[in-house]
């Protein structure tokens, strides 16, 4: 009880009490633990050990030691902690994929960019790397204070000297209580210049320091998508930047596979390789057959392809899925006089430059005063030597040392340091040759006094030095940057991964397509056999035929009034005679559903419409601007009578003729006014008013200076000028524009052309033939034309298509096949006013 009443009880609030402990406990995390500090880039744990290593004399040039023995001695000396704290930080400092420019050198397994864990400390060994000498350089100059240990037993230092700038080379990263940094590596030759920059310019500019400093320059290299990320970080202290895998796609065994040789800073890469096999598996990522890590000493990822996988498609969605395109948040957070700062580049820079100040005045007042005290001494040897003899006598008359040191001070008014340096002196110091030694040194020392005082005095000397310094160090440890860093923009486009080129597409009968280059078919004389296009399945051949380009927008029309959105790039490639993919695999087609018209469009603005055609006649018209947005599943693009169907779409400005042609040879030619605009959900209205058992098989706009091309099922064609259609009011029977006859057969296609164009016939036996335009004669609207593909019994010609004009070479010329004779000339013309078929 009388303990109990001696007991001295204060209350407090216990909200303040813990308020209290709390931001003690979080300082201490972020001074001691967490961040680096501003000068030297360090957290406490990493200096410590490099001083540790330089006090046990594990320098670059001397032998290796365990690994044990220095976390053991920086435990036991400077960091009272847990042993893998120290242990996982050396590691840290020893790995070339997670320090630009690593400061310990490790024997032994350190871990590897797979996420494998470093062999325990006992197996390793370590010592001090070539450049990590640099950051303790003139630390016994006094260039920087020293703070008791954890016991007040020994002394540390509170900082190192730095002579290159590791905060910014090397980074850092660290979480904090309520704070965290992450400070991205650099290049340390662009960090070397952009502090001399700053230097020579203290007034330049963050833009005008970004052509010394690009970016970051990470150890495992990667590509930096933008600098709007970098900028950010530079001029804030916070950015975000987009890294990339560096990717190449190489051909191997007839297919295409995906080479990665950089990945993304602390990437796992066997995690990463796990990840993509798995979106395989689970079928988020199409057209990966297989992947093998071929690394050894550099990454080597390899990602086999499908055949008919468009690796440029793979790719993008690699970056778009996996880490192979990974964001690393920019956080420049450092400790500035102890205190947690967010800086700018500037400011870093300005920090470090005015810490490397303060070392160089430190060491130049440190070597003043030894040259000054040295000098000192020097002195007093003079003063020996000016009187040798009675120094001598002096000496040798004293009782003891001290009386001797009292007697000389007396008498030669000399300083207790030169009296006791004098007392020591050899006496083979007093030679001709030692006395001429001495007065050289002291004439030295006085030169590098007024020196070393003239460079305290002026501090653009200070600066200078540092600036000689820097560049001692990047001629010898600068390096090219690893990181590349492209000014695309961070946003994913896949257009930008592909070259555009013009191509064909084809969709087959039984729903097969595939693209090709357009110089894939070579014009050939009109006549020509042509070449085979595919090879189809049977009963199967190429119902459409459309050249565009890679990065065209392509728009599927359904038999069912369905429109569907594809890139041109999305068709997949395949050779001349391969069959192609399976169009369902590409759409989600229904099982009734056919593929009726595509075309290209570049852009979606006003001003454009889409002109469809149906095989019973009808025609609608509908802004472009209803149909920029087309979900996965397809989108209603016009509704349909039954037994109606969609066979053809034209992109019109409201201001085109549009000509109607029909199996029987019929045609129309009526301005596009006459349809109204109507929405995308409505029927249109009768564009052609057709005969028993007729249907529309082509439609064209009227092009200028063009020319209506027709071609029957059985080869035969011909040209027709426009003026011999004249413009009528819709709705009518139109007028002949063929002669059909048992020979040529029924129309198969007509399109409007130039003599500058070429033109690509394909056949139900998939056979392909390209040919001049010019090569083909022009009739009037009723003649029979001439021969303009042979063809094989029982084949037919089913689509044409129209293409630039490609110039063949002389050899080409000679090589084409000859023209057969007996059908061209053939035109047996009628008397038009017999076989009129205008309807009012």
């Amino acid at each position: 009880m009388d303990a109990i009443n001696n007991q001295h009880i204060i209350d407090v609030d216990l909200n303040s009490e813990m308020k209290k402990a709390y931001i003690d406990y979080a300082m201490s995390v972020i001074v001691s633990r967490a961040l680096p500090d501003v000068r030297d880039g360090m957290k406490p744990v990493h200096r410590r050990i490099l001083y540790d290593m330089y006090e046990a004399n594990l320098l670059y040039e001397n032998d290796f030691k365990k690994s044990a023995a220095t976390v053991g001695d920086v435990l036991a000396k400077y960091h009272p902690h847990g042993d893998a704290s120290v242990y996982d930080a050396m590691v840290r400092l020893a790995q070339d994929f997670s320090l630009r420019y690593p400061l310990v050198q490790g024997k032994g397994n350190f871990g590897s960019v797979d996420g494998d864990p470093p062999a325990a400390y006992r197996y390793t060994e370590a010592k001090m790397s070539k450049i990590s000498a640099l950051m303790l350089t003139d630390i016994e100059k006094n260039t920087v204070d020293y703070v008791p240990n954890y016991d007040d037993k020994l002394k540390e230092p509170d900082v190192l000297p730095s002579r290159f700038p590791n905060l910014l080379v090397n980074g850092s990263a660290g979480i904090a209580v309520g704070m965290a940094t992450n400070i991205p590596p650099h290049n340390l030759t662009e960090v070397v210049d952009g502090i001399i920059a700053v230097i020579d310019d203290p007034m330049i500019t963050t833009e005008e320091l970004m052509t010394h400093i690009q970016g970051p320059d990470f150890p495992t290299g990667g590509v930096i998508m933008g600098k709007s990320g970098i900028r950010n970080a530079y001029t804030t202290g916070r950015g975000k930047i987009i890294l990339r895998a560096k990717a190449e796609i190489e051909e191997h065994n007839d297919r295409n596979r995906i080479v990665v040789t950089e990945i993304p800073y602390q990437v796992n890469k066997a995690k990463l390789e796990k990840h993509i096999n798995e979106l395989v598996r689970d079928g988020k990522i199409d057209g990966i057959s297989s992947t093998r890590d071929e690394s050894t000493e550099h990454i080597r990822l390899v990602i086999e392809l499908k055949r008919d996988a468009n690796p440029n498609v793979v790719l993008n969605n690699l970056f778009k899925y996996t880490q192979m395109q990974d964001t690393f948040g920019i956080i420049l957070l450092a400790l500035v006089d102890k205190q947690p700062k967010i800086l700018t580049l500037r400011e870093m820079i300005d920090y470090y430059i005015a810490h490397q100040e303060d070392v160089i005045s430190r060491r130049t007042q440190f070597e003043l005063d030894k040259a000054l005290d040295r000098a000192h001494i020097l002195e007093g040897y003079k003063i020996v030597i000016d009187n040798v003899d009675e120094v001598i006598k002096i000496i040798r008359a004293s009782k003891s040392i001290p009386d001797a040191k009292q007697t000389l001070c007396e008498r030669f008014s000399l300083t207790d340091a030169q009296s006791d340096a004098i007392v020591k002196m050899q006496l083979g110091r007093l030679s001709g040759m030692e006395r001429d030694k001495i007065e050289e040194e002291y004439q030295a020392l006085v030169v590098k006094i007024e020196d070393l005082r003239s460079i305290l005095a002026d501090e653009s000397k200070v600066l200078e030095i540092i600036k000689n310094d820097l560049t001692d160090i990047k001629n010898k440890y600068g390096d090219e940057r690893r990181t590349e860093i492209s000014m695309v923009t961070t946003e994913i486009d896949i257009d930008d991964l592909i070259d555009e080129e013009d191509i064909v597409v084809t969709v087959t009968h039984k729903g097969y397509t595939k693209r090709l280059p357009v110089d894939t078919y070579k014009s050939q004389r009109r006549g020509g056999r042509g070449i085979s296009g595919l090879t189809t399945r049977e009963e199967d051949f190429v119902e459409h035929l459309f050249t565009t380009t890679t990065h065209h927008t392509l728009l599927f029309f359904t038999t069912r009034g369905v429109v569907y959105k594809l890139k041109g790039y999305q068709i997949p490639e395949a050779s001349r005679q391969a069959k192609g993919t399976a169009i369902v695999n590409l759409l989600p087609l229904e099982n009734d559903e056919k593929i009726s018209a595509m075309i290209p469009i570049k852009d979606f603005e006003d001003g454009k419409y889409l002109t469809f055609i149906t095989k019973n006649g009808i025609v609608k018209k509908t802004n472009v601007m209803d149909y920029s947005k087309i979900r996965n599943g397809g989108l209603r693009a016009i509704d349909l009578d039954e037994n109606d169907e969609l066979i053809r779409v034209k992109l019109t400005d409201n201001t085109q003729d549009i000509i109607i042609a029909t199996h029987d040879g019929y045609a129309i030619r009526f301005n596009e006014t006459e349809v109204r605009s109507t929405g995308r959900t409505t029927r249109g209205v009768m564009g052609i008013r057709l005969h028993d058992g007729d249907y529309v098989i082509g439609a064209s706009v009227a092009l200028p200076d063009s020319q209506l091309l027709t071609v029957t099922e059985n080869g035969y064609g011909k040209k027709t000028p426009l003026d011999e259609y004249r413009i009528q009011s819709r709705g009518g029977k139109g007028i002949f524009t063929y002669r059909i006859t048992e020979k040529t057969g029924k129309l198969a296609g007509m399109k409007t052309v130039t003599d500058n164009d070429d033109i690509i016939l394909i056949t139900s036996d998939g056979v392909i033939i390209r040919m001049h335009t010019d090569e083909i004669s022009s009739y009037s609207r009723q003649t029979q034309g001439v021969k303009v593909m042979r063809l094989d019994d029982g084949v037919s010609v089913m689509s044409i298509a129209r293409t630039e004009r490609e110039e063949e070479t002389d050899e080409e010329a000679e090589n084409s096949e000859e023209v057969i004779a007996d059908d061209t000339t053939e035109t047996q013309i009628v008397d038009e006013s017999e076989t009129e078929g205008d309807v009012e």
